[in-house]
């Protein structure tokens, strides 16, 4: 089951989007599906899920992405000021820190 939800999550699965959804789709409950990835991989599934999320944007910032509200809102984050305080909680650093320590430049 926590296999299952984490290739989900790698494959971008549109229910991977939420526990709820993701429990739906595995055919557990949310409690039960929450319960095992954790004790599983050792992190909670948001969690997870967000390391995956920043992952994406490292890339991303990496390839000198500008348009952070764009960038968030296209890997599932509720606002731009979300992915900036997910990101700077996973690397330590803001989006526009990261993307100049990733291109070598100044970019912003």
């Amino acid at each position: 089951m926590a296999a299952a939800a984490r290739d989900a999550i790698i494959a971008d699965v549109p229910q991977a989007a939420s526990l709820c959804s993701l429990a739906d789709l595995l055919s557990v409950s949310p409690f039960r599906l929450s319960r095992v990835f954790s004790r599983r991989t050792g992190v909670s599934l948001t969690r997870y899920r967000n390391r995956v999320r920043v992952g994406r944007a490292m890339e991303r910032l990496g390839g000198g992405e500008t348009a952070l509200a764009d960038l968030a809102a296209e890997l599932g984050f509720a606002d731009q000021a979300h992915l900036t305080r997910t990101v700077r909680d996973h690397v330590g650093h803001t989006p526009v820190a990261l993307r100049r320590l990733l291109t070598g430049g100044n970019g912003g």
